[in-house]
């Protein structure tokens, strides 16, 4: 009877889902709209181009918004993974996303800003202007970022570039240097990050091909994915390969302030508190509880138990497939996208991972890769010009724009995963990536920090 029961709420969900995909596709006629007479052409003498001012509403948002995506990498990333890892290795998963936000805090203003933002030089990458923030005051303000200080915007895209990096980190737990893990960050966001985020959000040729990225499907969770995938493809399968995490408690706290900081990721994206704000705000929300959702009953089907685990694990599905899409679907294109990322995800963990054998420890091809791609493509699909006039998908009257997400996708993977064994290459060269049996055996909070995360 309970089997029948989650069967056919799934039944009804995707029924209702193919309900709302039609009507997104078939959308009413507007009413018409009645005019006194012809529109007066505006004279050329009256026209003036509206000069960038901070608006202090704007600012006060995209403070907080930047607090929150900070709050995402410390403490909710550190939290997360450090409660899947096992008990003698929770401290070193933790100090991983710790120092990679600060290594990168310190880059990206040294050249980190100007590489990525900077005039486009061949569509590849940005200018050396600003190195060292040079030219940037307290009054000066950034041309992708209107109304508020520029500084605000660094910091703002600092914090993405730091849970980006971290984020890969979950694929290597248990087993790689800490030296190794540090060298990785440093190159990993010079020569992964940097080109992707220019390519796409700086005016590189992604940007001018059309490709959408509303907060980071492809800059940020394929791009971690994939690098994630190769990775722990380099350092092979640990001695105990099982997930056991040593405290679900921090892993549902790290879950839901993930999820609390991601509305200043996708809300924030909009650089303005506006409309466009509240939009993604809604979708986030939405996707992320559906994704759990559907997930919870997936594995409940699939293994007769609902997890926790399995809850907050879908709770993150659904806020990375929403994450490129939130700013440009409507309520019904975050349900259907929701959903799937519950469905979609689990099986790239459950099933595909054990087939293939690789070892991700902690999902993060599964979940953050396997859900950006499908996040990036579905943009294409259910992208709604009346929430945001860039973005026009498929059901719209636009399948070009699904080609074009494609076509983003697989540069993305292709060259995280070329980068990324390449930089694997080079620290295993220079200092070596995995620890000896001994250490892996004692535990990496010992053998690299000489610390117990518990004195029991």
């Amino acid at each position: 009877m309970r089997k029948l029961s989650i069967l056919a709420f799934l039944i009804f969900i995707l029924f209702s889902s193919q309900v709302t995909a039609e009507e997104v596709a078939n959308p009413p006629s507007p009413p018409a709209v009645e005019q006194a007479g012809p529109a007066q052409p505006i004279p050329p003498a009256l026209i003036t181009k509206e000069e960038p001012k901070i608006d202090t509403g704007d600012t006060a948002w995209m403070i907080v918004a930047t607090a929150l995506v900070m709050l995402m990498t410390l403490p909710g990333l550190a939290l997360f993974y450090g409660g899947l890892a096992k008990r003698k290795d929770t401290l070193n998963t933790m100090a991983m996303s710790f120092v990679t936000y600060c290594i990168v805090s310190f880059l990206w203003v040294i050249y980190g800003f100007s590489l990525t933002f900077g005039t486009d030089i061949g569509g590849i990458i940005g200018s050396t202007e600003k190195l060292f923030l040079s030219g940037v005051g307290v009054n000066s303000i950034n041309d992708l970022a209107k109304t508020i200080p520029e500084y605000i915007y660094i910091v703002y895209q600092l914090t993405f570039a730091a849970i980006t990096v971290a984020l890969a980190s979950g694929a290597y737990i248990e087993r790689m240097k800490f030296s190794a893990w540090v060298l990785f960050t440093i190159l990993w966001m010079t020569l992964v990050y940097i080109p992707v985020a220019h390519w796409v959000w700086g005016g590189g040729f992604l940007a001018k091909l059309g490709a959408l990225d509303f907060a980071g499907g492809t800059v940020v969770h394929i791009n971690a994915g994939i690098a994630a995938l190769m990775g722990a493809l380099v350092l092979g399968k640990r001695r105990e390969a099982s997930l056991k995490p040593s405290n679900l408690t921090l892993v549902v706290t790290g879950a839901g302030l993930l999820w609390f900081g991601w509305f200043g990721f996708n809300a924030g994206s909009a650089v303005a508190a506006n409309g466009l704000a509240g939009a993604a705000f809604i979708n986030t929300n939405t996707a992320t509880a559906l994704a759990a959702i559907s997930w919870m009953f997936t594995e409940w089907l699939h293994t007769k138990k609902p997890t926790v685990l399995g809850l907050a694990s879908g709770a993150v599905a659904g806020l990375v497939a929403i994450t490129p899409a939130a700013g440009f679907v409507n309520i019904k294109g975050a349900i259907i996208i929701g959903i799937l990322a519950g469905i979609i995800p689990y099986f790239a963990v459950a099933s595909i991972k054990p087939k293939l054998g690789y070892d991700d420890s902690l999902d993060a091809f599964g979940i953050h890769g396997v859900g950006g791609i499908l996040g990036a493509i579905l943009t294409g699909v259910f992208a709604d010009p009346s929430i945001n006039e860039v973005g026009k998908g498929l059901l719209f009257g636009n399948p070009g724009q699904m080609l074009t997400q494609i076509i983003a996708v697989i540069v993305t993977m292709a060259y995280s995963a070329i980068m990324t064994l390449i930089i694997f290459m080079i620290v295993k060269v220079i200092i070596g990536v995995r620890v000896n049996i001994e250490h892996e055996i004692t535990g990496l909070d010992e053998s690299q920090h000489g610390e117990k995360a518990y004195s029991l």
